[in-house]
């Protein structure tokens, strides 16, 4: 199991929101209306991991070692949730999202492969550990960059997690989980095809409600989204190789071979495939 071990090191790491963020340091002057409104669509944004934990527990009932770990991860991101409200509590109050802005993005995801799924959060956490270095970057009000960079630090070790469980998956399924991560891993690298920010918030999750069936859709402002990354926190061609160089060098290491390129994930992809 890895989930007593996974425990351990998360709690180690783990902040204390009360002691470890410098509210005192709070400058007025140095936030704007448009930095607060992307505080509060991030946490908003963040609150889906309540949706998300639901899906993930239903769909892996049969991985008890996994779903003890989701105990871990939907508190941390929870809290991420929480610390940017705090935030816009203490300082923005008239930003504070209402309850029921937070429950208009927990909605059911339909079913889906659970080592797929594990591959497109695993690349999540990824893109998430860059998205929000960035945005402590962007911002110039000293308490919402050290949040910032803090909940980034938190994505990054949920990525490593993840790729705990895609090791595990491996040993397990072998080829079936190389090509489910393969997949997955060649679109959510592959983000200059898509026209769009790769990320499992913008996705299409559940038929029946679509087009709002994307967590994005369900925000206070739908458009957001894009809108922050490409002229707010700039979030351009550098930072998006960041992002494709995480995903291809981790499933480097974990298959064992050598991808430089998203294409050359899928002809690798396509090897596994063929008879």
């Amino acid at each position: 199991m890895l989930y007593p071990q996974l425990f351990t090191e998360l709690e180690k790491a783990r902040w204390n929101m009360a002691d470890d963020i410098a509210w005192q340091d709070f400058d007025a002057a140095l936030l704007t209306d448009e930095q607060a409104l992307t505080v509060k669509m991030n946490a908003v944004t963040e609150w889906s991991a309540l949706p998300a934990t639901e899906m993930f527990l239903r769909d892996n009932r049969h991985d008890s070692d996994f779903s003890a770990f989701m105990s871990v991860w939907f508190y941390e991101e929870q809290k991420h949730a929480l610390v940017l409200m705090e935030y816009l509590r203490r300082f923005r109050p008239d930003l504070l999202p209402t309850e029921e802005e937070l429950h208009a993005v927990r909605f059911e995801f339909d079913p889906a492969p659970p080592l797929e799924t594990l591959m497109l959060h695993f690349c999540g956490e990824v893109r998430l550990t860059q998205w929000y270095r960035r945005a402590s970057e962007w911002h110039t009000e000293p308490v919402i960059k050290q949040i910032y960079k803090t909940i980034s630090g938190d994505e990054a070790r949920h990525g490593g997690a993840y790729l705990k469980y895609m090791k595990q998956a491996i040993e397990r399924s072998g080829d079936e989980a190389r090509q489910a991560f393969a997949k997955i891993g060649f679109l959510m690298a592959s983000s200059g095809r898509s026209g769009k920010p790769m990320h499992p918030t913008n996705l299409h999750v559940n038929k029946a409600l679509y087009p709002r069936d994307t967590v994005q859709s369900r925000l206070p402002d739908p458009d957001w989204l894009e809108r922050w990354l490409d002229t707010q926190i700039e979030f351009g061609k550098e930072q998006e190789m960041r992002v494709i160089g995480g995903i291809l060098r981790n499933l480097s290491s974990l298959f064992g071979q050598t991808f430089e390129t998203p294409s050359d994930l899928n002809r690798y992809r396509k090897q596994l495939a063929a008879p």
